[in-house]
C-alpha cells in the first residue's frame, strides 16, 4: 500500500507542476495582451522628458519638412525612429530634438524591404515625407513618389501600424503637365489602396527658412532679373508655412477621426506669382526686374542646368510646377479641421529673406515692405 502511494506521488507532483505551468503561462499571455509596453504608456507632465505613447518612424526626416516634424514629436515626448541613407554628419541637428535615447537612427535602403520592416516594426505611427525636386539615375519620380511609398504603406499595414500619414501635394493630378505631380497622384492612389486608413495631406508650396520657394526666387537675382512665363500674371499661388504643416501632421496623429481622410493644406492668402515675387524682392530690399520669357526658352535654359553633376539650380519640371496655379479643393477638409490656424506669408517672410539683404538693410523693419496683393480666384 505504501509502495503504491510512493509510486503514485511523483506522478501526482509531475501533473501538478505541469498544470501550474500551464495556468501561469495562460495568465501571463492574457496579461500581455491586455497591457501595453511601458514605453507606450503615456506618463509625465509633457515636454521632451515625458512619454507621449507615440513611437513614430519618419521616412524623409532629414529633409526640409522632416526636421520640423521630428522636433514637434520630440517636444511632446515621443520616440522617433529616423531611417537615413546619408552621412551621419548630415543629421546631427536632429539629435537634440528629443530626450536621451528618444531619437533613434537606422540606416535603410529604399529597395530593401527588410530594412524598411526593421525601421517600422516597433512603431505605432509611420509618416512618409520622402520627396525629391529632381530625378537622378538611381531614383526617378516614379520610384520616389509612387513605388517606395506603396512599399512602405504595405509593410506598415502588415506590421499592424495604427496610423499612417502620407504627405502629397495640392496640385497632384494624373493629367498634370508636370511629371512630379503626375507621380504624386499615382502615389496617393497606391498608398490609399495599400493602407485604406491612411491620412493623406496635400500641402501647397511650403515656405520656411530652408525652403525652395522664397529662397529660390530670391537667388534668381544673380541672373540679372526674374524670368517668368507670361510674367507670372496667369499663375496663382497659395503657399503654406512649414510649421503649420508640421502641426497638422501632429494633430492628425492625435485625432482618431482623421483616419482615412485627405486634407488640403494651404495658406490663408492667394497671390499672383508676379505679385508674390515682387513682395519677396521688396522684403529682401533688392531691385525687382521681372522679364517675360517664352516657355520653350525657359525649358532650354533649365535643360542646361540639368546637365550639372551636382544639385541643379532648376529643372524643366520645376519650371513647369512653378507656373501651375494652385488648386482650390473646397470639398476637402483643411488646416482648420486639424485645429491649426494658417499663418500669413507676410508674418514669416522676414525669417527666410533677411539673409538675402545687404548689410545696409539687414536690420530694416518688415513694415518697410508693402504687403503682397492678394486675389480671390
Amino acid at each position: 500500500m505504501a509502495a503504491a502511494l510512493v509510486a503514485r506521488s511523483p506522478r501526482v507532483l509531475t501533473m501538478s507542476r505541469s498544470g501550474i505551468t500551464a495556468i501561469a503561462t495562460s495568465v501571463f499571455l492574457a496579461q500581455s495582451h491586455r497591457k501595453l509596453h511601458y514605453a507606450l504608456v503615456p506618463h509625465g507632465k509633457g515636454g521632451r522628458s515625458s512619454v507621449s505613447g507615440i513611437v513614430a518612424t519618419v521616412f524623409g526626416a532629414t529633409g526640409f519638412l522632416g526636421r520640423y516634424v521630428v522636433n514637434h514629436l520630440g517636444r511632446m515626448g515621443s520616440q522617433v525612429i529616423v531611417p537615413y541613407r546619408c552621412e551621419p554628419y548630415d543629421f546631427t541637428y536632429l539629435r537634440p530634438m528629443g530626450d536621451l535615447g528618444q531619437i533613434i537612427f537606422l540606416e535603410w535602403n529604399a529597395r530593401d524591404k527588410s530594412t524598411i520592416q526593421r525601421a517600422l516594426e516597433h512603431s505605432n505611427v509611420v509618416i512618409n515625407l520622402i520627396g525629391r525636386d529632381w530625378e537622378t539615375k538611381n531614383f526617378s519620380f516614379s520610384d520616389v513618389f509612387a513605388a517606395i511609398p506603396q512599399t512602405i504603406a504595405q509593410l506598415a499595414k502588415e506590421a499592424g501600424v495604427e496610423t499612417f500619414i502620407h504627405v502629397s501635394h495640392l496640385n497632384a493630378d494624373i493629367r498634370s503637365t508636370s511629371k512630379y505631380l503626375r507621380n504624386k497622384a499615382v502615389g496617393d492612389e497606391a498608398v490609399r489602396e495599400a493602407f485604406p486608413e491612411a491620412i493623406i495631406l496635400k500641402p501647397s508650396d511650403i515656405f520656411g527658412r530652408e525652403d525652395r520657394l522664397l529662397n529660390y526666387f530670391a537667388n534668381v537675382r544673380w541672373f540679372g532679373g526674374v524670368p517668368l512665363i507670361s510674367l507670372g500674371k496667369k499663375t496663382v499661388k497659395q503657399p503654406v508655412y512649414v510649421v503649420d504643416v508640421s502641426k497638422a501632421i501632429i494633430n492628425a496623429i492625435k485625432d482618431p477621426d482623421a483616419r482615412g481622410k485627405t486634407y488640403a493644406i494651404t495658406g490663408p492668402n492667394r497671390y499672383l506669382l508676379y505679385d508674390l515675387v515682387q513682395y519677396i524682392f521688396a522684403v529682401a530690399h533688392r531691385p525687382y526686374l521681372p522679364y517675360y520669357m517664352p516657355r520653350f526658352a525657359y525649358q532650354l535654359v533649365a535643360r542646361i542646368f540639368e546637365m550639372s553633376p551636382f544639385e541643379p539650380w532648376t529643372t524643366r519640371d520645376k519650371i513647369e510646377r512653378i507656373h501651375i496655379t494652385d488648386k482650390k479643393l473646397p470639398h476637402l477638409p483643411g488646416l482648420e479641421d486639424l485645429g491649426v490656424e494658417a499663418t500669413p506669408l507676410e508674418l514669416k517672410a522676414i525669417e527666410v529673406l533677411r539673409r538675402h539683404r545687404t548689410y545696409r538693410w539687414l536690420s530694416a523693419e518688415l513694415e518697410d515692405a508693402k504687403p503682397a496683393k492678394t486675389v480671390n480666384f
